[in-house]
């Protein structure tokens, strides 16, 4: 009987295990636990470990042995089971995004782990409770969480793959606290620190987790195609190992990136399997999302009976489940269909309920987009007052959200400036010291050579050697601190160069939305008397504003010496918008994006490409991109 109880415990006690092993593992511990009579703490233990590896592929089954685990824990008084058992029911209810209940059971067990002592069960429930302070908007308090938790991390565990594995997950977390804070140069900051620390370890599914979030980070900055290299990988990890609740996840964050490439057939694909793995784990929140993003991709299609079936079917689960943005989004969406069937009442009904329920939510930008459509249903209607008064809402909204986008990005990019500056002024100060040490030996050894000035002269030439040597030591340090300080400088310079451009295509991208609100504007004559002047003096405005080029320009020499003068030494009569464009594909833009920062068509951009590298006198078979590289 001790070495079949030993046999339990080392079979509860293993962390990792490969997939081949995995369905052995679950039926061993379920022969065990059939066989075992006796209510103990090691019977609690083989339910723990059996919810465990059950909860995401098969959460109805994983909470009966949590719950059968809590009910042993309490009737035999052990508190380390107690605390898991109310954790396990919390992670129950979180996964179901029933976030109330999951708040009050994770409080529960964290009371059980304070008494018990157990700093790991208190990481474990503070990571919950960042995620759902996170979901529930309270942001500030999600990172204030999550620091502490690292701090405990840091302060109670031992070095070693568990506190790797631990500080990781922590990073994620606040990448994806970040993500929602639209804060996407600091989210991927964390999740590539929280990837790096599970390839350290080589743990498989954390590291899919990173990877899934980085594909979320490409996908906000609108970097699709690399977005979906990140997706695969993760999504073969988690099918590997069976995570079918992170299967679905992954393959909805697949099926939007297709659609943002107008891939439908692929879209539809992966929307189609979010929807049959998030049924398999029950997941309502993952359904509702993965039936509205395939109800969509069929109203894009025009497929508009089958898109309403779908999205009258995540409208009910929405409303059943209380899952309010979710129901936003399918009336939304049914709004449109209706609207698109020429059933301006029941678009106009749809979209008022919507309003209200965003209303309540404090869900800006996405009142902002039902505003916009209120107004083209009221347009439809011939109610061209009414279309201008939520028009004109609509707008106020934009503005306040660019407003505040604009200075979400300033705030971040202070945080990292600072970030830098620090870890700068922490190399310096070491640098320092080592030099203050190195001076401090050099003057003892002076004091040595004055004190024994009867030493020989064989002596007193060896220390004035050594004296020479270091300091070719010393020189040698100081030379690679300057290095390393114009090294960070220039890293700076890159990234302040990178925002410049991000701003500079965001300006654009700005003045493109004023340029065709314009065009809908001049449609009707009630928008076109009270608007239409305002706006042309706003896009003149926004248009013949040159600083920012000016800016950038300066960012751009500093990082690339000399550019210019060796494009004026190939080709001396080039123009000042030659040169830019010239530095934009210098940055690697594609014709898109150089298209949307200088306000023309992409064709255009390519015929300026063409006369470009005419002008400099290249080979047809020299590529310019290729060639500016190397100047």
């Amino acid at each position: 009987m001790k070495k079949l109880l030993l046999l339990i415990i080392a079979l509860v006690l293993i962390s990792e295990i490969a997939l081949s092993q995995n369905t052995k593992l679950i039926d061993s511990l379920k022969t065990e636990l059939a066989s075992r009579k006796q209510d103990d703490s090691v019977k609690v233990m083989i339910l723990t470990r059996l919810h465990e590896k059950l909860m995401f592929s098969k959460p109805e089954e994983a909470k009966q042995y949590a719950e059968k685990g809590l009910e042993i824990s309490q009737k035999v008084n052990y508190t380390r089971g107690i605390a898991v058992g109310f954790m396990h029911r919390a992670d129950y209810f979180a996964n179901r995004s029933e976030n109330d209940s999951a708040l009050y059971y994770y409080t529960k067990a964290k009371t059980f782990f304070k008494e018990a002592n157990i700093t790991r069960g208190l990481i474990f429930v503070n990571h919950s409770l960042s995620s759902i302070e996170s979901s529930n908007g309270n942001l500030d308090k999600a990172v204030d969480i999550a620091n502490e938790n690292i701090e405990l991390i840091k302060t109670h565990e031992k070095e070693g793959d568990a506190k790797t594995k631990f500080i990781g997950a922590q990073y994620v977390s606040l990448a994806n606290i970040y993500i929602e804070k639209a804060n996407f140069k600091t989210a991927l900051i964390y999740a590539l620190q929280g990837l790096e620390c599970f390839e350290k370890i080589n743990h498989e599914t954390r590291k899919a987790d990173a990877l899934k979030q980085i594909g979320d980070i490409e996908s906000g900055l609108e970097n699709h195609e690399s977005s979906i290299k990140y997706f695969i990988e993760a999504l073969e990890i988690y099918e590997r190992y069976e995570e079918t609740f992170y299967v679905a996840y992954t393959q909805n964050s697949l099926g939007i990136s297709y659609q943002n490439l107008n891939d439908y057939t692929s879209a539809e694909n992966y929307f189609n399997l979010a929807v049959e793995n998030a049924k398999k784990v029950e997941d309502n929140l993952g359904i509702t999302n993965a039936l509205h993003n395939l109800g969509e991709i069929n109203r894009l299609q025009n497929n508009n009976v089958e898109a309403k079936k779908i999205l009258q079917e995540a409208k009910v689960i929405a409303e059943k489940e209380n899952l309010k943005l979710g129901l936003v989004n399918a009336l939304h969406s049914i709004s449109k269909i209706d609207f698109q069937s020429k059933n301006y009442s029941s678009a106009l009904k749809n979209n008022v309920e919507a309003i209200d329920l965003a209303k309540s939510l404090g869900a800006m930008s996405h009142l902002a987009d039902l505003y916009k459509y209120r107004s083209t249903i009221l347009e439809g209607l011939n109610k061209n007052n009414d279309a201008l008064e939520f028009l004109k809402l609509y707008q106020t909204i934009n503005d306040s959200l660019f407003t505040t986008k604009k200075f979400q990005q300033i705030e971040e990019l202070k945080t990292i400036y600072e970030t830098e500056k620090k870890e700068t002024e922490i190399a310096l100060q070491q640098e320092e010291i080592k030099t203050l040490n190195k001076d401090v030996e050099i003057s003892n050894l002076k004091n040595g050579m004055y004190l024994g000035g009867m030493l020989t002269f064989i002596i007193i030439s060896g220390l004035l050697y050594f004296g020479f040597k270091q300091r070719i030591k010393k020189n040698k340090i100081e030379r690679e601190k300057q290095e390393a300080i114009y090294k960070q400088e220039i890293e700076f310079k890159k990234k302040e160069l990178a925002s410049q451009t991000l701003h500079l295509v965001q300006k654009n991208t700005f003045i493109q939305e004023l340029k065709e609100n314009l065009v809908k504007i001049k449609q009707s004559p009630e928008l076109f008397k009270v608007e239409f002047r305002r706006l042309v003096m706003l896009l003149k405005k926004e248009s013949a504003e040159d600083k920012d080029w000016e800016v950038f320009k300066s960012y751009f020499t500093e990082v690339h010496n000399n550019f210019d003068h060796k494009l004026k030494n190939i080709y001396e009569d080039i123009s000042e918008k030659e040169m830019r464009l010239a530095s934009f594909l210098r940055m690697n833009l594609s014709t898109k994006e150089i298209a949307s920062m200088l306000n023309v068509l992409p064709e255009s951009v390519l015929k300026s490409k063409y006369r470009l590298k005419k002008k400099l006198k290249l080979e047809k078979e020299v590529d310019l991109n290729q060639f500016l590289s190397t100047l």
